[in-house]
């Protein structure tokens, strides 16, 4: 017996393919099509046209943006749940005017994922190990030279949640730790066992500057060429926050000119990275796509809490709302 379809929901952005293997979808009821979209739709007119029939939207943190243009252009959308617990890419003020309701899920696990791979990419940087896996995959041996931690400094742009767990590895690896941050008091810095410098003396000082800062307007375009131009030839920058914290065509410059080390980055300005993206053929840049919040666990809570946020909805009791219908 057939059923009537009553509720149609997109999976954005799920490019492993897994959201329907973490959480029970089924529990939503047989009058819900699921479909699941494994790219990103990267324009409007294309996500417009691919979308317009869809109740509800299931967004991956900040993979899709829903500007009002967007959601002007949905005329079914009634729900929009986005993983994570903050977003700077959907029109709350438009969704809420155009009746539709957005709720977010909880954080996750990225307080620990996070630093955990700004650590991957330090390592890689200061090791060579992406380029030396390469060469002994081509039947090569040995033809870098590796940095080591001990005994130089990490400087933290920012010392927050995730910034402050970066601390106690940089201690494990006997490294002295410097941080600065707009709001970052001396007290605050020390009681984290890091010391707060000035901004430009973090630069000239660190061997390995992370960044931890969330993007704002105080934050953007933050490192630019005039920071690049403080740091040791030896030095490697790693960004795993957000890409426009970063002047992009300065730190382009600083790794062609060899005027630091490495960058070991994680965020882009534009992501997906296009195919013919210039940072794609830089050598002393180690590239990820965006892995910093992608665990198993972390997924695992984000399609628990889609699920429970629809079916909460459903039954006229929405939670975690970040916009309501006026």
């Amino acid at each position: 017996m057939s059923v009537e379809i009553s509720m149609r929901i997109a999976i954005l952005d799920d490019y492993q393919r897994v959201a329907l293997q973490y959480a029970r979808w089924d529990m939503l009821g047989r009058d819900c099509d699921i479909q699941v979209f494994d790219r990103n739709l990267s324009s409007i007119d294309e996500a417009a046209n691919a979308l317009a029939d869809f109740d509800v939207l299931c967004l991956m943190r900040e993979r899709m943006p829903l500007p009002r243009e967007l959601i002007e252009r949905l005329p079914r959308l009634k729900l929009v749940i986005v993983t994570g617990a903050r977003t700077r890419t959907i029109d709350l003020e438009a969704a809420a005017s155009h009746g539709v309701t957005v709720c977010h899920t909880h954080p996750g696990e990225s307080q620990y994922a996070t630093p955990e791979l700004a650590w991957g990419l330090i390592l890689s940087c200061a090791r060579s190990i992406p380029e030396e896996h390469r060469h002994v995959r081509e039947g090569r041996w040995q033809e870098t030279i590796g940095l080591s931690l001990g005994g130089k400094t990490l400087g933290l742009l920012g010392l927050g949640k995730l910034g402050s767990h970066m601390v106690p590895i940089a201690r494990a690896f006997g490294m002295d730790v410097v941080a600065w941050s707009q709001n970052l008091t001396e007290e605050r810095a020390a009681s984290l066992q890091a010391r707060r410098v000035d901004k430009d003396e973090l630069f000239r000082l660190s061997d390995v500057v992370s960044i931890h800062l969330i993007l704002g307007e105080r934050t953007r375009r933050l490192v630019g060429a005039h920071e690049f131009g403080l740091m040791k030839p030896s030095a490697i920058l790693v960004n795993t926050s957000r890409g426009p914290i970063v002047d992009e065509a300065a730190m382009i410059q600083a790794l062609q000119t060899r005027k630091i080390r490495a960058a070991g980055l994680d965020v882009f300005d534009q992501e997906p990275l296009p195919p013919d993206h210039p940072l794609r053929t830089i050598p002393n840049a180690v590239l990820t796509p965006h892995l910093g919040y992608v665990t198993e666990g972390a997924y695992r809570a984000f399609f628990e809490d889609t699920v429970e946020g629809i079916a909460a909805w459903r039954a006229g009791n929405p939670v975690r709302v970040l916009a309501a219908p006026v």
